[in-house]
């Protein structure tokens, strides 16, 4: 419940109530603000310091004694929510790119997971997976990433083009040390995005690489004719360029990609840039290396100083519990690690917030794109795999991972062009899990394949009203999550969350003056929040019809399960 208070006698003050299931008990959680903005917040915790509530809430004892009145009332859990959406408002399209994926060549994402080769056991198109090819052609893939994440900046592209069978081998020295032959380069990528017809992503070595060697890959790529790339391409059996728009230059420079300044990498990045040329109509979007997480002043020092050489900008953010010691089981979690899981990854929209208004400082007209070119959830590796190729399971919590962070993006198009997830396969909060010839869609697949109705669809402004749970770390977690968009057929679909474990949510969804005349749908959830898909049971967890929402006068009445994740089509 949320009640904005007024003070006469302040009127520069606005003092916002919520307030937060805690321990079978309610908190009220306050929010002063003015008109410069935010001054001061409270979670639970530090509702019991009553003292200095007196500090800060001197002067107004009129107000003290109203909030001490509504703190002593008795209340209720009422699982019931409201969602008011509001077609007309809908102005920014929801990109399709915000649904990417990324490959890198880490563990058995490439190797095993996309390419076997011709003349695998495993049924193939030329090449790669068949299984896993329709699966991806399924989950209408708008763009990938590769070859990396840490992998770019130790990528030499010449080792992976020409005869497979002359092709040095090389050591991945980021990823557990394995030996790759190099038999999935630059074609056999480029070759999978025009089959599952996606964008490529192409992420550059700027950490231990040189400014001709990304230059010249450029050129072997999109030019047509006339250069000696061109001609190198030609011989090894590539006629026409390809199309490759999004170029990322260099990769988590403060990090594995060179543990630069951001002084130094904005420089390099002007340098790279100015040689990474668009042939024959060809047209490159350029991505520089972003921040990591709360690291706000390297995206200040890169929008200050190359805002007006790129076209976008990353970031980086994973649901990790932290960077050293155990990260935790992917499978065997509590009910509290579930909910600061779900608390983590929904602070993105803070972090999100953050970097925008910087660029939105020197870049006011939203020309750079903000990239979140690498998201998802980080846990320990599955016992008895290969440490350091980052394979693990995923659950349903991972898919309200997926859900929560997807309807955050949808709120942000006006500045973020595009996401990808990692990764695609066998690695981290992956869509697809394969051992030998066998495959299994993971929980996060079911969600961006329910989700796919929002690409490059119209987003609708909404409003949520729901309970709100304190989480470990004090983050403040509402129980529903909401998106929703209209096509260019007018048709309207509706993705809902209910992040509570135990209880069912009774819904009021409003639509402003639109009449609902038929609604369906579909739910993803299970009986319990640790369940996967295994290879010996592969359904587990898998999107079923539902049949929770009714009609009504102005909207909707839905019944929406505990733990489930529901996409509405509303005609």
């Amino acid at each position: 419940m949320k009640s904005p208070i007024f003070f006469e006698k302040f009127p520069f003050v606005h003092l916002n109530i919520h307030f937060v299931h805690f321990s079978n008990r309610f908190f009220p959680y306050f929010c002063l603000q003015n008109s410069d903005g935010f001054l001061f917040e409270t979670a639970e915790s530090d509702y019991q310091k009553t003292n200095y509530y007196n500090i800060i809430f001197i002067g107004m004892k009129n107000a003290i004694l109203g909030l001490a009145l509504c703190a002593s009332m008795p209340l209720f859990a009422q699982q019931k929510a409201t969602v008011a959406i509001h077609p007309e408002q809908g102005k920014q399209v929801i990109n399709k790119e915000i649904y990417g994926q990324f490959a890198e060549h880490l563990g058995t994402c490439i190797y095993g997971g996309l390419w076997v080769g011709e003349n695998s056991s495993i049924p193939n198109i030329k090449g790669y997976r068949t299984d896993v090819f329709e699966a991806l052609k399924k989950l209408k893939v708008p763009v990938l990433r590769w070859p990396g994440g840490c992998f770019a900046d130790e990528y030499h592209w010449m080792d992976g083009i020409g005869p497979r069978e002359n092709r040095p081998r090389m050591v991945n020295n980021n990823w557990g040390g394995t030996v790759e032959d190099n038999s999935f380069g630059t074609h056999e990528f480029l070759n999978l995005c025009e089959m599952l017809g996606c964008e490529p992503y192409i992420s550059g070595n700027v950490g231990s690489g040189t400014v001709e060697e990304l230059a010249k890959w450029v050129e072997y790529m999109t030019s047509e004719q006339g250069s000696p790339m061109a001609k190198l391409r030609k011989e090894n059996g590539r006629e026409k360029p390809w199309k490759v728009k999004y170029l990322g230059v260099g990769n988590e420079s403060w990090g594995c990609g060179g543990n630069m300044l951001p002084e130094y990498y904005a420089d390099l990045y002007r340098r790279y840039q100015t040689y990474c040329r668009n042939y024959d109509g060809n047209q490159l979007f350029k991505i520089a290396s972003g921040a990591s997480d709360y690291d706000y002043r390297w995206t200040e020092v890169l929008m200050q100083k190359a805002a007006g050489q790129m076209n976008g900008l990353s970031l980086h953010y994973y649901t990790v519990p932290g960077w050293t010691g155990s990260k935790g089981s992917a499978t065997n979690f509590t009910t509290e690690d579930y909910y600061w899981t779900v608390g983590k990854c929904r602070e993105i929209e803070d972090v999100l917030k953050r970097h925008m208004d910087i660029m939105d400082k020197y870049d006011p007209q939203k020309r750079v794109g903000l990239m979140v070119d690498e998201w998802g959830t980080w846990w320990d590796e599955e016992p008895g795999t290969i440490r350091g190729h980052l394979y693990q399971q995923n659950t349903l919590r991972d898919a309200f991972v997926a859900s929560l962070t997807l309807d955050i993006f949808h709120k942000y198009t006006d500045r973020i062009k595009m996401t990808n997830i990692a990764q695609i396969a066998n690695v981290l909060q992956s869509m697809i899990l394969t051992k030998d010839d066998k495959m299994v869609l993971t929980p996060t697949y079911h969600v961006f394949e329910m989700y796919n109705v929002h690409h490059d669809a119209t987003y609708l402004p909404l409003d949520v009203t729901c309970e709100r749970e304190i989480v470990r770390d004090n983050r403040i977690v509402p129980m529903v999550s909401a998106t929703a968009s209209r096509n260019k057929d007018g048709v309207i679909h509706i993705s809902l969350s209910n992040i509570n474990l135990d209880e069912e949510q009774d819904i009021t969804l409003t639509l402003d003056d639109v009449k609902a005349k038929s609604v369906s749908g579909r739910i993803l959830t299970s009986n319990k929040i640790d369940d996967y898909n295994s290879f010996e049971n592969s359904n587990v967890v898998a999107p079923k019809d539902f049949k929770g929402a009714k009609i009504t006068k102005d909207g909707l009445k839905i019944k929406l399960p505990a733990k489930s994740i529901v996409v509405l089509e509303v005609k």
